[in-house]
C-alpha cells in the first residue's frame, strides 16, 4: 500500500475521531466499546479489531505526520483513543484509556431531603445489565438538582480503573409542604371555634410536631410564621415556616350543635359581607 493510501486512511481515522469527539452519545459508546462503537450504534456488538489502536499509534509515529497541522490535536487523541494524551517514558507516546463517569437520578421526599441520612437505591448497571444496590449518604438539606458523588462506582476502563457515579437529586411533590427558596409553606386546619376563640394546636413541621397558638378572631388565609423552622440555607441557617389557616366545618351537625349555631347567628352582630348589613 502506498504512503498516499495510508495518508487517506489516516484522514479517515481523524475524521472518525472528530465525529466521536463532537457527539457525547458517540463518545460514551466509544469509551465503553472502543473501535466497535459504530457497530454497537447500528445494533450489532462485534468485538473490536485486535491491535487497531496500536496500528494507528504506530502509523502516526512512522509516517511523518505533523500534529501541528491539526487543530486541537490533544482533543482528537482524547476522543479517538478513549483517554487523555500523556507523555510516555519510552521513545513514543502513550494513552491511558479513561474510565467513564455515570449519572443517575435519586428521588426523595421533601422530608427525607431535609433530614438527610442513609438511603438505599437500586440502579441498573449499564455494562452488566444487572441491578446494583447502593447505600447513599444524603446530606441534610439537599436541594433538587444537586449531585451526590459516589467515588469509584462508575464505569470501568480496560486498565481496571473506575469512574464515579453521580446521583442527581429530584424532589417528589409533597402533599403537606411546599418549598419556596428557604421558606416552607404548609396548611393548618382549625375548627370554627378555635379560629374564633383562639386555641393552642399541633402543627407538623419538617423537623417534627410543635404546639402553636392560633390568635382569637383568626380567619381562613391568615399566616402564622415560625422563624427558623424552614429549610436549611447554604450558610447553615434556616428559612421560616409559614402555616396558613384553613377553617374546616363539620359536614354534619348534631341537634345541639345546630341549636348553638343558630343561637350564635341570632345574637352576633358580625357580618362576613358588608353589603348584608343594610
Amino acid at each position: 500500500m502506498s504512503k498516499e493510501a495510508d495518508a487517506e486512511q489516516h484522514f479517515k481515522d481523524l475524521n472518525e475521531a472528530n465525529e466521536v469527539l463532537k457527539d457525547p452519545k458517540k463518545r460514551e459508546l466509544y469509551d465503553r466499546y472502543g473501535e466497535a462503537w459504530k457497530a454497537v450504534a447500528e445494533g450489532h456488538a462485534p468485538p473490536p479489531e485486535p491491535g487497531q489502536r496500536q496500528r494507528v499509534q504506530q502509523d502516526f509515529d512512522t509516517e511523518g505526520f505533523d500534529p501541528s497541522q491539526f487543530q486541537d490535536m490533544g482533543a482528537v487523541f482524547e476522543a479517538f483513543f478513549g483517554g487523555p494524551f500523556r507523555s510516555g517514558r519510552g521513545t513514543g507516546p502513550g494513552w491511558e484509556p479513561a474510565a467513564a463517569d455515570h449519572e443517575a437520578a435519586i428521588e426523595l421526599d421533601l422530608e427525607a431531603a431535609f433530614r438527610g441520612g442513609e438511603h438505599s437505591i437500586s440502579l441498573l448497571d449499564p455494562a452488566s445489565g444487572e441491578q446494583r444496590q447502593f447505600n447513599v449518604r444524603i446530606p441534610p438539606g439537599v436541594r433538587a438538582g444537586q449531585r451526590i458523588r459516589l467515588a469509584g462506582q462508575g464505569g470501568r476502563s480496560p486498565r481496571g480503573t473506575t469512574g464515579d457515579l453521580y446521583l442527581q437529586v429530584r424532589l417528589r411533590p409533597s402533599a403537606r409542604f411546599r418549598l419556596e427558596g428557604e421558606d416552607v409553606h404548609t396548611t393548618l386546619a382549625v375548627a370554627p371555634w378555635e379560629a374564633a376563640l383562639g386555641a393552642t394546636v399541633t402543627l407538623q413541621t419538617l423537623d417534627g410536631s410543635v404546639r402553636i397558638k392560633v390568635p382569637p378572631g383568626s380567619s381562613s388565609g391568615r399566616q402564622i410564621r415560625l422563624k427558623g423552622k424552614g429549610y436549611p440555607t447554604a450558610e447553615g441557617a434556616s428559612g421560616d415556616l409559614y402555616a396558613e389557616l384553613r377553617i374546616d366545618v363539620p359536614s354534619e351537625l348534631s341537634a345541639e350543635e345546630r341549636q348553638l349555631l343558630e343561637r350564635w347567628a341570632e345574637v352576633s352582630h358580625f357580618r362576613a359581607r358588608p353589603e348584608d348589613a343594610a
